[in-house]
């Protein structure tokens, strides 16, 4: 029997629009590291049809490249055999942000080693140009999918019968701008409270700060008789003509004086000398004589 030559066409691919915006979505998560998943559906003759996708979680991202591992795998099968018992994985989706689209060497690795069933495919989106494609099987060769089909499933519904109703009225290009603008600042009022808070505060900053670090002078009254130092009440006053106010008192004027007059020295009064003890009278006898 001859071996049977593998089909040369490429596969028909038929993708719910729905899917389409969830990968679209996945990819634009993450718009610097590459993203995966896999693509559940049927195969239905000589394509696929493609009703949902499963997000590849915990994959392996290397910026340049993604790589499914044990624990992506864990997840996938476990979210499709409760969701989607009766489908299939028919393919994988992957990102590839700022690279274009295209199949590298890792992905053509990884669609030969995990996707090689004749009708699976592989879906790339770039989610900063917006552009994407599907490559699947054509015999032994790799290519992009020339024909796609997007279905939309709300297809067939009768027109009127959405339930919306129409939009009354429109709304002027510059009166959109004008009410933007408004809802992004804060209120005329609140700006305002803002502003004289905050001089308000930086004022009693400033005093605290010069009640703290910057000297305060300090009068103090001594006492001539004793030498002992008296603190001057609160609000007391030193004028310039060297006047003193202290609250509650009448003001105290400096003393006046001759700066030419010499300074006079009290003289000393002479005091008297001693007196001499009076000698002791012993019936006419001498006091110094020898006694017999």
């Amino acid at each position: 029997m001859a071996k049977r030559k593998p089909d040369q066409r490429q596969p028909r691919v038929s993708i719910e629009g729905e899917v389409l915006r969830q990968i679209r979505q996945h990819a634009r998560s993450n718009s610097k590291t590459e993203v995966c998943g896999v693509l559940i559906g049927a195969e239905n003759g000589s394509g696929v049809s493609i009703c949902a996708r499963i997000p590849g979680l915990n994959a392996a991202q290397a910026g340049t490249y993604v790589t499914f591992t044990q624990d992506t795998w864990e997840h996938i099968y476990k979210i499709k055999d409760k969701e989607y018992p009766d489908e299939r994985i028919v393919g994988w989706y992957h990102s590839h942000p700022g690279f274009g689209v295209f199949l590298s060497d890792h992905d053509t690795f990884i669609h030969k080693n995990f996707f090689s069933s004749a009708l699976q495919v592989a879906w790339v989106y770039d989610p900063h140009s917006d552009e994407e494609g599907c490559f699947g099987w054509a015999g032994e060769r790799l290519e992009r999918v020339s024909e796609i089909r997007v279905k939309d499933d709300k297809g067939g519904e009768e027109a009127g019968e959405t339930g919306k109703p129409e939009p009354v009225g429109g709304i002027d290009e510059n009166e959109e701008i004008v009410e933007t603008e408004t809802e992004a600042g804060p209120p005329v009022w609140l700006k305002w409270t803002l502003t004289v808070t905050s001089h308000l505060l930086l004022l009693a900053l400033g005093f605290v700060a010069a009640w703290i670090f910057f000297p305060r002078p300090i009068i103090v009254f001594v006492n001539p008789y004793n030498g002992t130092a008296i603190e001057a009440p609160a609000g007391t006053r030193i004028h310039s003509d060297g006047s003193v106010s202290v609250p509650g008192l009448p003001d105290l004027q400096p003393p006046s004086f001759d700066r030419n007059a010499k300074p006079s020295v009290p003289e000393s009064t002479p005091q008297p000398a001693p007196k001499a003890p009076a000698p002791k009278s012993d019936g006419g006898k001498d006091q110094n004589a020898p006694r017999k």
